[in-house]
């Protein structure tokens, strides 16, 4: 075992002594030693109730003969941080995350993990830990928020967005909005739709990180407690079987969360976050495949912000194991790929249901023939952009544009909210990107002004930063270099016109090479300094076209 290297030995009576000062007895002593990784906190609504995750995670650890060592890391909630100074903390946590459990895992010789996360950086932050430490490691979330209700009708946080966009163009009045965001949000939980933090602990049952349910039971499901127990007493097994993340993270496995993504009409920063932790796991995940596996597999599901459905609709549906059930119909996964239930993925959903037409669509009669996420290259994004297809209304799906540059979000934002922005507009949002940021920040709240304004269908908005799960509309993020690199979107003038053609996968700046590199010369890039540990983000981070990861060199 791992943890022999801190208890066994007479040179080793020091750090037994420490561990009796814990209460533990000498038999405990000789038991496995695993890392439980609890994000609870008390200001993200997903993170309230971990501690009862955690609790039943340590039972299970327990009943099948492990000590449990509960330790913290961080969390940040993006709609807290959204539109403001936080957000540019919130991707940059997600390295922070890695850090400091890969810090007190080898700092403390434990001999795996289970992990609890539930928010949008905290499960890739948490996925990025286990394929870089290597030691066997299970994904327990704390589940989604249940919908609310509003006027008879299924609401989630991003109606509460929309609504300040209907409130502002006159068509709901502030005690409409307060009725609104007093039931929108009515449990704890990550975000009721197929926003981030869902997506992402989708994508862990998808990789086989995580146990069957793991994306879909509601946060309030006593069924939830059940699952984390276990979790406790699977890691044991994991453990006793030496079977580590990096006999589970392989290409195929990779190559199965793309498609489970595609299906499900995930948010676009899976693409961010399936990068850095295939990047963790030594796998090269480049975004010319996204768009190959995209090209042949059925968009099945549209969720909010895509459509009505929501995650607890996903769940008694049948859940991810109905919807790779209905995609093995197609031959599109590989089933021989292990999971952490000790089952080959094909065993794991060998007794689901296939989808019931409606939540999960049939792949005779999918949603769409190609997947919800579509990679764009052109002149604009030479390194390639992200947009969540399923969420594009065919309106927008090709289209010549007039710029409207800012270089900030709240610059952006100020000119919907009063009215500057018009039919035929591309929003250009630059500045934005993992350097210029500095962060990456999503783009919520003016995804969601244009929508609750009913712009959605006429205007794109284009940024080197990146959008929420939670945003629909022709919201092309990841723009490639950004423009704190010099990328093209820097050239970009007020004016110019831009074509995007989001089925051929094209996003062009209709400008003359000529004149582009006659602005390059004159181009001067706009630097901020910054203290504390965003100084260190900023030197470190690279392209969003390889996952913002933060370079060694």
């Amino acid at each position: 075992m791992r943890s022999d290297n801190l208890k066994v030995g007479v040179s080793r009576a020091p750090h037994r002594a420490l561990l009796k000062s814990l209460g533990l007895t000498d038999e405990e002593i000789k038991r496995p030693f695993i890392g439980v990784v609890n994000s609870f906190n008390e200001i993200v609504p997903g993170h309230l109730e971990l501690n009862s995750i955690a609790e039943a995670v340590k039972t299970g650890i327990k009943m099948a003969g492990g000590v449990p060592f509960e330790f913290p890391t961080i969390a940040v909630c993006d709609g807290l941080a959204m539109n403001h100074e936080g957000m540019k903390y919130s991707l940059a946590s997600r390295e922070l995350i890695a850090d400091t459990i890969e810090t007190m895992v080898l700092a403390h010789s434990l001999d795996g993990i289970v992990l609890i996360p539930n928010c949008d950086k905290v499960v890739p932050g948490m996925m990025m830990a286990a394929a870089r430490l290597d030691i066997p490691s299970i994904i327990v979330s704390g589940g989604p928020m249940l919908a609310g209700r509003f006027n008879n009708k299924k609401v989630d946080l991003t109606t509460v967005f929309e609504g300040v966009g209907k409130y502002s163009n006159g068509e709901m009045t502030e005690d409409e909005l307060k009725r609104l965001e007093n039931c929108a949000c009515p449990t704890c939980g990550s975000c009721s739709g197929m926003f981030t933090a869902n997506s992402m602990n989708c994508m862990a049952e998808a990789l086989g990180l995580a146990l069957e349910g793991n994306g879909t039971i509601p946060a309030v499901y006593s069924e939830r407690k059940r699952l984390a127990k276990e979790a406790g007493f699977k890691i044991m097994e994991l453990v006793n079987k030496n079977i580590t993340p990096s006999k589970i993270l392989t290409d195929k496995a990779f190559k199965n969360a793309l498609t489970v993504d595609m299906a499900l009409g995930c948010s676009t920063n899976t693409v961010l976050h399936l990068t850095a932790i295939a990047h963790e796991a030594g796998i090269k995940l480049n975004l010319e495949k996204i768009n190959e596996i995209s090209e042949k597999t059925p968009n099945l599901c549209r969720l909010s912000p895509a459509g009505g459905y929501h995650i607890e609709d996903l769940y008694m549906a049948g859940g991810i194991s109905a919807v790779m059930k209905e995609l093995s119909k197609l031959e599109l996964l590989d089933l021989d790929c292990m999971t952490v239930s000790l089952k080959t993925l094909g065993e794991r959903i060998k007794d689901a249901p296939y989808g019931d037409g409606k939540v999960i669509a049939n792949v005779e009669n999918p949603y769409s023939k190609t997947g919800g996420i579509k990679v764009l290259f052109g002149n604009l994004s030479p390194m390639g952009a992200v947009v969540k297809k399923s969420a594009v209304s065919n309106k927008m799906m090709k289209a010549t544009l007039r710029a409207r540059v800012f270089d900030s979000e709240e610059d952006a934002t100020m000119a919907i909210l009063t009215g500057e922005i018009n039919k035929g507009d591309a929003v250009v949002i630059r500045y934005e990107g993992p350097k210029g940021g500095p962060g990456m920040r999503e783009m919520l709240t003016p995804t969601s002004a244009l929508s609750g304004m009913g712009l959605d269908e006429d205007v794109a908005l284009l940024t080197d930063g990146r959008f929420s799960g939670g945003t629909r509309g022709a919201a092309i993020g990841h723009i490639s270099p950004e423009a704190s690199e010099g990328g093209t979107i820097a050239l970009v003038k007020e004016g110019d016109k831009i074509y995007i053609d989001i089925e051929k996968g094209v996003l062009e700046l209709l400008v003359s090479q000529d004149e582009l590199e006659a602005r390059k010369e004159s181009l001067k890039i706009k630097t901020k300094e910054y203290k504390g540990y965003l100084s260190k983000y900023v030197k470190l981070v690279t392209s969003a076209a390889t996952g913002a990861v933060l370079k060694l060199d």
